[in-house]
């Protein structure tokens, strides 16, 4: 463990370049999307280091093995404090290297200096993290997705075998949506127990309903595009626009005039514009686009 206020000028070669998915390069205008709500889903332990850090070179690399090890069941988060020094002062860091376990959106323990590989082990253990199973490659090249009209067939029959599964009511509410049956999808969200609440996939499934609601007597896509060639700064009329676009099958031109109305009035009813990103978020699987519109709301924002 070397302090801020102590450390020598050297070398400042970089850290080694990240070896898996579940690593990445945090910093202070991503810090909001990629580690605080990006940990409520998944745990992400927050590495701050410097490339004059002996005992982070040390460190660093035994920390990525088990990131990779675990594949996914928390992600490591790598700060260098000299080129963050202002998220690192929000984290009153006093000396590299300090880790910091944030989990559901809150910092939920952490330490400064160097632990052996067995005790960093452990220390993910005492928090609930534990290696992912990885499916192997070969069945996932044969799995196919089934067609949505038949998984609905199938889920409704599987229901009415078993009538007191919720899980399985959760899973038919997700196949409505995917073939447009948001009444029946909505009706039994809406009967499940309130232990489902924070479900990701009901999460989701509330936000897409969120979405088609909003469209109830909305009007179509031209005469929205008109209202807003005429004026460009009805945010209403671009959050029915991209409301349209994200549930008609054009996620990105629906995350297009979500952003616009954040560029133009992020406090627009008591922050719409980030609402309406966030939410589309939650509905939209491409993985890749999300990342892109994440990291470009994040730059509007700070």
């Amino acid at each position: 463990m070397i302090r801020l206020d102590s450390r020598q000028p050297g070398p400042t070669s970089a850290a080694p370049e990240a070896p898996s998915p579940h690593v990445f390069d945090a910093s202070l205008a991503s810090f909001e999307q990629d580690v605080l709500l990006a940990s409520r889903q998944q745990p992400v332990l927050v590495d701050f280091w410097a490339p004059w850090c002996g005992p982070c070179k040390t460190l660093t690399p035994i920390l990525e093995k088990l990131a990779a090890e675990h594949h996914g069941a928390f992600r490591l988060a790598k700060v260098d404090v000299d080129k963050e020094q202002q998220l690192a002062g929000y984290f009153q860091i006093r000396s590299v290297p300090t880790l910091v376990l944030v989990k559901d959106g809150q910092i939920v323990d952490g330490f400064p200096g160097a632990l052996p590989e067995g005790q960093l082990r452990e220390f993910l253990k005492s928090h609930g993290i534990q290696p992912a199973a990885v499916p192997p490659p070969e069945l996932e090249a044969i799995v196919e997705p089934p067609d949505p009209e038949t998984e609905v067939v199938r889920l409704r029959q599987a229901v009415a075998g078993q009538p007191d599964d919720e899980a399985l009511k959760l899973d038919l509410v997700v196949a409505l949506l995917k073939v447009g049956g948001a009444a029946e999808a909505e009706r039994l969200l809406d009967a499940l127990p309130a232990k489902f609440a924070t479900d990701e996939r009901a999460v989701r499934a509330r936000a897409r309903l969120g979405f088609i609601a909003l469209l109830k007597n909305a009007p179509p896509a031209a005469v929205l595009e008109q209202a807003i060639a005429a004026n460009p700064g009805d945010l209403r009329a671009r959050h029915l626009l991209g409301a349209r676009h994200l549930i008609e099958g054009d996620p990105e031109a629906g995350l297009a005039q979500f952003l616009a109305m954040l560029q133009r009035d992020r406090g627009f009813e008591d922050g719409l514009p980030k609402k309406a990103l966030l939410d589309a978020f939650r509905v939209i699987d491409d993985e890749d686009l999300v990342g892109r519109y994440r990291r470009k709301m994040a730059s509007v924002l700070f």
